[in-house]
């Protein structure tokens, strides 16, 4: 299935609207291999969206499921495309991050198996955070 009818159906999926701008993130988060910065998004999107519009597009597609956001060892926001199984009412996407400490990047390690997580009595946890920084394997070389 060619990429814009795939992202089409991915939009539809999660309650979205077709856009030129909707369309242009998926495909740079898609090209992506590792999470992004707003920066980087914003700087890939040249002409097709306003920096304001840029911003409530990913809200609504963390809302909807579409992505995940992370933090890296700098604290900068950086997005992800979430597995399939996501949507607006819950993210499967409790994976570890890595963080390069050479390069920047921010890598979703999915094969990282996560033990179970158990909480003293009264805790619900709605989302988790899992990170490692160190240097990623295209920098150690």
């Amino acid at each position: 299935m060619p990429l814009t009818e795939r992202f089409t159906t991915l939009l539809k999926n999660h309650g979205l609207k077709k856009t030129p701008a909707r369309l242009r993130v998926l495909e740079i988060l898609t090209k992506s291999s590792q999470a992004i910065a707003y920066s980087e998004i914003e700087h890939q999107m040249k002409a097709v969206a306003d920096r304001v519009t840029l911003y409530r597009l990913l809200i609504s597609f963390e809302e909807q499921g579409l992505i995940h956001k992370t933090f890296d060892h700098q604290g900068t926001a950086k997005y992800a495309l979430c597995q399939a199984n996501c949507d607006i009412h819950t993210h499967h996407d409790e994976h570890v991050h890595f963080n390069c400490t050479q390069c920047n990047g921010t890598f979703c390690l999915d094969t990282v198996i996560l033990p179970a997580i158990s909480l003293p009595k009264g805790y619900s946890a709605s989302s988790y955070q899992f990170a490692i920084t160190g240097i990623c394997k295209n920098c150690r070389g």
